[in-house]
């Protein structure tokens, strides 16, 4: 499996459901296709733990398709813990949550670009953080980076280099 990314967003403000509409706005206004087919993952107790969602986009002349999968956890599945708040440096007592799991990365940079900069105009308090990397994306870094140019590597970059 390759390198994963997650949004990371405040505990007490996150809620599944306003992650899966935040989510279609910003494959729509990405250009992107969702693919949502209510397929829900469960607890043995019977309790939420997440879903899946595809996210597609052609390439602008049409021959080259990026696609990637995102989960959507509960808020009490264990993989919305997050611990690195001092590797990354953010305020330790800030109290963030992993959510919007990105399977893998590569190959799908200009997709994850669009569609994160169109999430994080929605949530400017949230941030994209690629778990092979030791710093993350706010929405001031994602604003200047579409400033410029198009980078294929922007996720293989820190924004504050």
């Amino acid at each position: 499996m390759g390198t994963s990314a997650v949004i990371l967003t405040q505990k007490d403000k996150y809620s599944p459901d306003q992650l899966l509409a935040n989510t279609i706005v910003a494959a729509f206004h990405s250009d992107a296709a969702l693919y949502f087919y209510n397929n829900k993952t469960y607890t043995n107790e019977g309790e939420f733990l997440y879903t899946t969602l595809n996210i597609n986009r052609k390439s602008p002349t049409g021959d080259n398709e990026a696609s990637l999968i995102f989960h959507i956890h509960s808020i009490s599945s264990p993989s919305t813990e997050f611990y690195a708040h001092e590797d990354l440096g953010l305020d330790p007592s800030e109290l963030l949550c992993q959510v919007g799991h990105i399977e893998d990365i590569y190959g799908n940079q200009e997709l994850i670009f669009h569609f994160i900069y169109e999430y994080l105009k929605l949530n400017p308090d949230d941030y994209f953080w690629i778990a092979d990397n030791d710093w993350l994306y706010s929405w001031e870094d994602i604003q200047k980076l579409k400033t410029v140019p198009y980078d294929p590597d922007w996720c293989y970059r820190n924004p504050r280099d």
